[in-house]
Order: structure tokens, then sequence, then C-alpha cells
């Protein structure tokens, strides 16, 4: 018998003749409808006609997790006054609960994307609900464009509803085709909030570590919460080891308060438990599985720890983790209503106010975050290998795309084109990810179906971390083991095993060992590694660290199937790997087997060989004696850009002329050519041939010469050439008569370091290319006295300081009052006397026009 009562308490109730309009109007619709409203059960129960007033019709419900698909199907059952199958039913994987008579099915999103591979029309369905949409999960996302295709080209009548208790209800709206947006008033109760931070700061999530302090102080306030208020307590946690550690470690002793973990992985018993109203106060610590999808019966408190799981991918090295992030507000919103859905509520907040005002708004789409090789092979089998054509809220990501393609390519489930070929087809109907999908392909017929789908299976699901490193030992494990992980293990087994189809015995006598070794490697061929040096080096290059404690220690080799880089470190860390020999490594990853010449700057010269690699992994290698000249010259070029042009034979003249370019290019740019080192590594065709390629070796680059090299650079078409001692000239010859050089090291300031007394008389600084030379005035016994750009007013404000310091240090020297006006010398008084170049006469007759002048 229905239960009108419960039903006409649900408050969904009241929208649905707005839903039933905009869907027989526009054929599309979104449904906004608070926690507890009743979207996920009244709805779908109400457009198949099973509750009277509409016609009887065929609804297809999604829900992004199993835990949530059965509890919505057992939840509308119960309603109806039926037994789970009849005329609502569920189907997750490895399980079909669903009768002859079934109208209305809950099935999960990935249930739903292999059922549309298969039967693009949906044969038989009216109506199909997407659950929970707010959380873009990949699948959602994939599922909602797959049937906005269909609706478009195959079936226009299939009725599509949007649902959600909290939604970007805009976005979806336009993606949907401007659907019209029903929303149904909750009958929610209010909720107190307050805020709880920790009293000390705590470290920030980084990677999947959560700081022990923060989770000792989210117990706390578990344990304030039971203090200060009454009914059930729900404690949001990131993931299942929190969940662990705050049960075990903190809340051990409530005396008769009931603690349970809620989570995708929880036994069916703890799950049925936790969705019906329990004998004694309850504590139940949850994963975001109890945001949206699951109404916990008894809730009045939330303590909500602010975190979240999200997947990050490392596409460079097929390496992906999660890691622990910040809940979005609208994740907090949703954690905070569920305690006030039976009654007054309050919500304790592990964080402050402040910090809520910098959350982001929505938690981030899964399609810009995850791993898309198997979203690509669902797109290319759909007939469009790029998504570009498919109506999704958030485009994937280009390069996320291109690995993802890689893969597939790798594997041979599409073509060069990113067609989807036969065996792609065949794989994305197994229900996994394509990586396992191609291990048990290729797998069975070597060891048998059922060897290959259980070490297949022992992939699908992470064993718990008691289970050890080892997958042998893993495996062994889950074969004699009673709890719910080898439960679920033994299901996935049955299921893969039906769907490998028949296929030859293989070598059924193959050992534990072998089997699991040869599936981690045909699934991941790119984490085959081998040990070196204390840790192993993968076939993609990154260095991996076993547990100190880890058996697999010692192994020469290894199939890595579970791995993770931890963000910022500069290795991975292996979780989960199996022994292997170098033959079954070279007979998985043969796409990456490659042979030939390998010529490269290493150790200082040209180290030419012929290499075996493996991807990154060197497996053989001898000496080459001729190597190809392309492969030479390109050897010596890294040579020079790791080392520098100082490899080449510089001499002083050489290195003075690429000074003087320098200056030139600076102060005068075209023609002149640039010599700093990136320019010149992009003319080196120009300057540096023909010499470069007959060279061989690190002694040939020794004997080029690099100033007859630069040469070639000087602008010759243009005749500028010829100017290049005018503009930039050697030396300076000064009033004295010495030919002065002068130093380019500067290009910004040239100097000319000169005795003082030689630039007697001269009342200008001197000039080159049009700037100003920098003068460094030295005593006669050429030590620095002074430095100067500006000689007049060096004359008239810092000469006579220097001459009283130095004139009783060099009495011998002419030490005049008035050095503008005398004569410049190189000489002593009494040498200068001899002369007769000295003399007051010479002095005072007008010296003040001197300049040094350009000298070769």
């Amino acid at each position: 018998m229905i239960r009108r009562d419960a039903l006409d308490r649900l408050p969904v109730r009241s929208a649905v003749p707005a839903l039933r309009a905009a869907l027989g109007e526009h054929g599309a619709a979104v449904l906004c409808a608070p926690p507890g409203t009743g979207k996920t059960t009244l709805v779908p129960l109400a457009l198949a006609g099973l509750l009277g007033g509409g016609p009887a019709r065929r609804v297809v419900v999604a829900e992004p997790r199993r835990i949530a698909a059965r509890a919505a199907a057992r939840r509308m059952a119960w309603l109806l006054g039926e037994k789970t199958g009849e005329s609502v039913g569920y189907t997750v994987r490895g399980e079909r609960v669903v009768g002859r008579h079934a109208r209305v099915e809950v099935v999960t999103t990935g249930v739903l994307l292999q059922r549309l591979q298969r039967d693009q029309e949906l044969a038989g369905v009216d109506v199909v609900v997407l659950d929970e949409v707010h959380e873009r999960h990949l699948d959602a996302d994939t599922v909602a464009a797959f049937l906005l295709d269909v609706r478009q080209t195959l079936r226009p009548e299939l009725e599509l509803v949007a649902a959600s208790a909290t939604t970007d209800a805009v976005g979806w709206a336009r993606l949907l085709g401007g659907a019209p947006v029903v929303e149904a008033e909750g009958v929610s109760y209010p909720v107190e909030l307050v805020w709880a931070p920790p009293a000390r700061p705590v470290r920030p999530p980084h990677g999947m570590r959560v700081d022990p302090a923060l989770l000792a102080h989210v117990a706390s306030v578990v344990r304030r919460a039971l203090a200060e208020c009454e009914g059930d307590v729900l404690c949001f946690l990131p993931g299942v080891g929190e969940i662990a550690r705050v049960a075990a470690g903190h809340l051990g002793d409530l005396g008769g308060t009931e603690v349970l973990q809620v989570h995708g992985r929880a036994p069916a018993a703890v799950q049925e438990a936790v969705l019906s109203p329990g004998s004694a106060r309850r504590v139940v610590l949850a994963t975001a599985v109890a945001e949206s999808s699951l109404t916990v019966p008894g809730v009045r408190v939330v303590v909500d720890s602010g975190l979240a799981r999200e997947p990050r991918v490392d596409h460079a090295r097929g390496l992906s983790a999660l890691t622990t992030v910040r809940a979005s507000q609208a994740a907090g919103r949703q954690r905070a209503g569920r305690a006030g859905r039976e009654a007054p509520g309050r919500v304790y907040r592990c964080w402050s106010e402040a910090e809520d005002a910098r959350l982001p708004r929505y938690p981030a789409p899964e399609i810009r975050l995850a791993d898309l090789t198997a979203f690509a092979l669902q797109a290319a089998s759909w007939g469009d290998p790029d998504a570009s054509g498919l109506a999704l809220l958030d485009a994937p990501p280009p390069g996320a795309m291109a690995a993802a393609r890689s893969v597939l390519t790798a594997i041979g489930a599409v073509d060069a084109a990113g067609r989807v070929t036969e065996r792609g087809v065949r794989m994305s109907r197994l229900g996994l990810h394509p990586r396992l999908a191609r291990a048990l392909l290729d797998a069975a017929p070597r060891v048998g179906a059922e060897r290959a789908a259980q070490a297949v299976a022992l992939l699908s699901e992470e064993p718990p971390r008691e289970y050890g490193d080892d997958l042998a030992t893993v495996w062994r494990a889950a074969r004699r083991g009673g709890d719910a992980y080898a439960g679920r293990w033994r299901e996935e087994v049955r299921r893969l095993r039906a769907a490998a189809g028949d296929v030859p015995a293989g070598a059924a006598e193959a050992g534990d060992d072998h089997v699991v070794g040869l599936v981690a490697a045909l699934a991941f061929p790119e984490r085959l590694a081998r040990a070196d040096d204390g840790s192993c080096l993968m076939v993609n290059g990154t260095r991996a660290e076993l547990r100190e404690e880890s058996g697999l220690r010692g192994a020469p080799w290894l199939a890595v199937a579970v791995a993770d880089r931890p963000v910022g470190a500069g290795h991975a860390r292996v979780g989960l790997a199996a022994v292997v020999d170098e033959d079954v490594a070279r007979r998985a990853a043969g796409a990456l087997y490659s042979t030939g010449e390998e010529v490269h700057w290493a150790d200082g010269d040209v180290v030419a060989r012929s290499v075996e690699r493996l991807g990154a992994l060197e497996l053989a290698a001898r000496p080459l004696r001729d190597p190809a000249p392309a492969l030479v010259r390109r050897a010596l070029l890294e040579g020079l850009r790791q080392e520098g042009f100082g490899l080449l034979r510089w001499s002083p003249q050489a290195r003075v002329l690429r000074q003087r370019l320098s200056f030139l290019r600076l102060h005068l740019g075209e023609p002149w050519p640039d010599v700093r080192d990136d320019a010149l590594h992009a003319r080196v065709d120009e300057w540096l041939e023909p010499e470069l390629s007959r060279a061989r070796r690190r002694a040939d680059l020794a004997r080029i010469d690099a100033g007859q090299a630069l040469a070639r650079l000087l602008p010759w078409s243009t005749r500028e050439a010829a100017r290049l001692d005018e503009l930039a000239p050697e030396r300076l010859t000064v009033p004295s008569g010495s030919a002065i050089r002068i130093d380019y090291a500067d290009p910004e300031r040239p100097v000319l370091a000169v005795k003082l007394q030689e630039m007697f008389g001269v009342q200008a600084s001197p000039e080159i290319a049009g700037v100003p030379v920098v003068v460094h005035l030295l005593s006669p016994a050429g030590r620095p006295a002074a430095v100067t750009a500006d000689l007049a007013s060096f004359w008239r404000d810092g000469y006579r300081a220097v001459r009283a310091e130095l004139r009783g240090r060099y009495p011998k020297h002419p030490w005049p009052e008035d050095p503008a006006t005398a004569e410049p010398t190189r000489h002593t008084s009494a040498a200068q006397a001899v002369t007769g170049s000295g003399s007051s006469t010479a002095v005072g007759s007008g010296s003040s026009g001197r300049r040094p002048r350009a000298s070769r």
C-alpha cells in the first residue's frame, strides 16, 4: 500500500505539476530542490505514473554513487509499500535488482554510460532523471552530453530532468537548450551556525596529508556537540583514512553513543544501519557521500572539517592521485543543511568566518582535473573523438585529452585519426578503465579468463593498506578474506569473467606472481620499473620509492599498479606493485621499446652509442664507431649550450671583438650583430660553419678561432663593417701621445684607464659612438686614484684632494695647481724639463681644447 502520509510530507510534491508542464512543452527541465524535499524519490514515482494522475511511463534515474542508487531505490519501494525490484529497482556494477514490471530503475551514471553505448536510443525509456548534477562528476557530465545528442538526433520525445539540491541552474538550463527551471521550496528548519576554528594554527592540507592536529580538533568539536546538543551528529571528513583515524584514535570511548563510518566502501550492513533510525545516539563519520546523496535520519548536528578530496593528474608521467582541498562554499551549505532536515539543528564549522569568505564558490568540475582516458574512449566510441561536438558545461582541457589519446592509441583502442577500433569498442563495454580493459583482453588468452579476471579485479579497487603493497600477496589475501573488500572483489571477478567471454585457456599453470605481474604490466606499461641505486626508475622516466618495510625491495623489475606523486615531491611513491622479469617487461611495453643511435654530450665530450631502450630505461648499449655527422653536430651544439662558447679558442683579440660588438649592438642597434649566447646559438649556421660540421669532439671545438668566426657576423653587405674601428676603436690616443686600450667589458659604459698626468688640459670627457667614456685616473704607479665621467668637474672639485694625497708620495711627478691648463705628460717633472715639454709657456698656451682621439 502506498504510504500517502509520507509522500504528502515531501515538499517537492507542489512542484510536480510545473515540472510536468515544463517537460510537456520543452522536453527538458532543471529541477532545483533542497535536500530532503523528495526530488530523488517522489519525482521519479510521479513521472512514472506510479502515484496516479499521469500515464504509465518508464523512468531511469542516474545517481553518482552505488550507495545512493541502492538507497534511492529502496526508499521509493518503501514509499510504494513494495519490495525493491517490483515497481522500482536498481542496477549498479555487478548487481541488478529489477523486476519484469519495474517502471523506475535507479542506476549509477557509469551503468547508464555503458547502456547508452550499447543502445543509443534507450529503447523503452521515457524519462531520464540526472540526480545531483551539481557534483559535476565526469560520468554525469558525459551522460548529459550523450542524452542531449540522443534527443537532438534520434529521440526528440525523450524527456530529460537535471536535478540538484544546489546547482548552477542557469548553466544547466542553457545546456539543455533553454529549458525551464523548476524550483521546489524545502521545509527546512533553522540551522544555527557556530564557527569553531582550532585554537592554534594547523598546517594546511598537502597532497593526501591532513594535519593530525586538525583531526584531533574535529574530534573535540564532535565531543562538544554531543555535550551541547541533542540528536545524532554527522561529521564530514575528507576520506576513509581520516574517518578511521578519528574513530579509532579520538572517539573510542563515547560510552553508549554508537560511532558509524560511512563511505563508498562501507559494508552493506553499515550502509543499511546509517539509513535507518538508531536505537541509541549516534555519531556518523562520513565522506562527501552524505552531502546530498543520502538522508541520515536523526541528525540534528553537523560537524564539518571543511575538507574534501579531488583528483589530480600528472599527464606527463601518467600518475594520478587524490589531493585534499578546502571544500567549496556550496558543499558547506549542503553539509549544513543536513542538520535541519527533521528539526532545528546546529552546524559547527571547523574554520573561521574570515576563511569562509575566501573559499571557492563551487567545487571544481571533475573534467578539469581528472584522467580523461576513459572519457576520451567514451567520446570516440560515441563518434566524436575530440569531444568537440558534445554539449558540455566545461570543455575538456586539450593537454589532458592529448595524453588520453596517446594512451588509447598505444593500447589499440583508437587508430591514428582518433577513431575507435573494434578492440576499443569492446574495451568501452567492459565497464573498466581502458588500461584495465586492455589488461583483461590481452592477459586472458595467456593465463586464462578466470585468473585474468581475478588479477584485474584487484586493480579495479585499491585494496586496504593492511593487505600490503605486493599484488601477489594481496591476491592471496583477497581469496581467503572475509572482509568487505574481499566480498566486492569476488563480485567484480564474476562480472569480469562473464564480460571476458570465451577465450583460450592460456598458461593456467602460471604462478600468482607471474599472473598479477603480467596484468599490471599490461595495464600500466609506462610504470614498469627497474631497480636503480636504492630506488627504482620507471619506463616513463619517473623515479619511485618503495616503503622501507616493503617486501618488494631488492626485486630487479617491478610492474607498478598504484603510484602517486605527492604535491611538491620529486619522486613517486609505490603503493601497489608486482615482481616481473625483463622478458615480461619487454612484451608488455613493446610499443615503448626502441633501438637507435644516441649521440649526445656527456661528461664534457661527445658520446656515441648504439642503445636499446624501454622508454626511459636503457637495456643495453655499445660504442658507436662512426656516428652520423648530423648527430655529432647536434651533440656538439648541446655541449656549447651546456658549457658555453668558452669551448672555442678565444684569443684576447677575439674577446675584445665580442665586447666591442656588444657595445655597438647596445648603443647603435642594427646592423651590428647581437653577440649574446642565445643570439649566437640562433645564428650558429652563419658564423660557426664550416668548422662546426667538420668537428667530431671537444678538442676540435677548441681549435675553432672564435674571433675569425665572429667576424662573419659583421655587417659587410652594408659596408658598415669598415667603420668598426671608427665607432668602437680598440684604443684612444690621449693628449700625452699614449694610445690607451679601451675596456668594453661593460657595454653600458666603456672605460679608459690612464695616468692622471696624461690627461692634464683635457676639459671634456672623451666619447665613443656618442657614449661618454668613464675615465679611471691612475697614479704614476698605475694604481687607481679617481673615477670620473666629467673631467672638467673633476679638475675643479676633486683634483685638489687627490693632489694633496699623492704629491708627497710621487714628488718627482708634476702636480700643478691648475691641471685644466697644464701640459699633459707621461714623464716625471725632470724628464719633462729635459724635453722642454713642460715649460710655462707650453702650459699657458691654451691647451684646454685637447681631446683624446681614436687610434687603432
